[in-house]
């Protein structure tokens, strides 16, 4: 489990080294982590880690299918502002029923949707064009690629048969015994390792890691809050967990990163080490209450997911209602 900021300085000239690390990155800690990382993508610039996703991963997740039950991994889509979603979406009829009150013959009821796909609110899958570093993109593609009209290289189309695999659901709370990771607590490899051994389930590539931090059951019972300054999240050292078991795409119900950053320098390092390193599709603020009755219930935490965004040809998001088939 995660061993505090008091970590063994030791370990600290090393943060592969110790699967607990937990102390904050410095600058050239972060640096060597990233370059490691990005030395080991599986499929720099082309699909990304969508790559480990074979013909057969997806049988082997078809066979997990036992119930039938269906569930979502999403949230409602928010329309009314809040300290964690200054921006709602904007959603209107534009030929509400009732202006045909009274008349004869067929009607249709028309709206009209509109959303800002990056916020702290609502579930979205996050393409590899999103995260710009050192001036690139993924792969080393110049980040001149993203324009006012949208991105011509690695867009969400990247995604667009769909992205449709194991989705193996670490469940931190549970293994810690509390209900929810409070804003600014961060998951380790070590968190990672346990909740495997805890519920009986490995890791493994092509597999879509959805990583439970009680984001959602906190804000549903204490409220929203302001999740951009401060949430629970992973460990940018852990993200090299998923670089060693070959996960296809990382999913939460935070947004991955915790806030405060826990590496000098840079805001948003799992993002950074995850979508620009690894070229790992992200989906963040899903929601796993759903599911997990299910899982308890069978008492098993892998599934078939299946996750289809939008086709937005050049967009760097697209908001995503994941589907867990047990």
């Amino acid at each position: 489990m995660s061993t505090g900021p008091g970590a063994d300085p030791a370990s600290a000239s090393d943060p592969g080294a110790d699967p607990g690390y937990s102390a904050p990155l410095g600058r050239e800690e972060f640096r060597a982590l990233y370059a490691s990382l990005r030395a080991g993508a599986v499929d720099p610039g082309g699909r990304g880690a969508l790559a480990t996703i074979t013909p057969e991963t997806v049988r082997a997740a078809a066979a997990e299918v036992r119930s039938g039950r269906t569930v979502t991994l999403a949230s409602p889509i928010e329309t009314r502002p809040g300290p964690d979603n200054p921006h709602p979406a904007g959603h209107r009829l534009t030929s509400p029923p009732g202006a045909a009150a009274g008349s004869t013959g067929l009607a249709f009821a028309t709206d009209r949707f509109a959303m800002n796909v990056h916020g702290d609110a609502d579930s979205h899958l996050d393409a590899l064009c999103h995260v710009v570093y050192e001036g690139t993109l993924h792969g080393g593609v110049p980040a001149g690629t993203v324009t006012a009209d949208g991105a011509t290289a690695l867009p969400v189309e990247l995604a667009r048969d769909g992205i449709v695999g194991r989705g193996v659901l670490l469940d931190i709370p549970r293994v810690r015994g509390v209900p929810w990771l409070e804003p600014g607590d961060h998951v380790t490899t070590d968190d990672l390792l346990a909740a495997e051994t805890a519920q009986h389930v490995r890791v493994g590539p092509g597999d879509i890691l959805l990583l439970r931090v009680g984001h959602r059951r906190r804000r549903l019972e204490a409220g929203p809050w302001d999740a951009a300054g401060r949430r629970a999240g992973l460990h940018p050292a852990a993200v090299a967990f998923l670089a060693e078991r070959r996960v296809a795409a990382l999913g939460s119900d935070s947004n991955g990163d915790t806030a405060p950053s826990l590496a000098e320098g840079v805001d948003f390092p799992v993002h950074v080490l995850a979508i620009h390193a690894l070229g790992i599709h992200l989906l963040d603020y899903l929601q796993f209450e759903s599911v997990l009755p299910l899982c308890e219930q069978e008492d098993r935490w892998s599934f078939l997911c299946v996750i289809a965004p939008l086709r937005l040809p050049a967009a760097t998001g697209s908001p995503v209602n994941p589907i867990a088939i047990l």
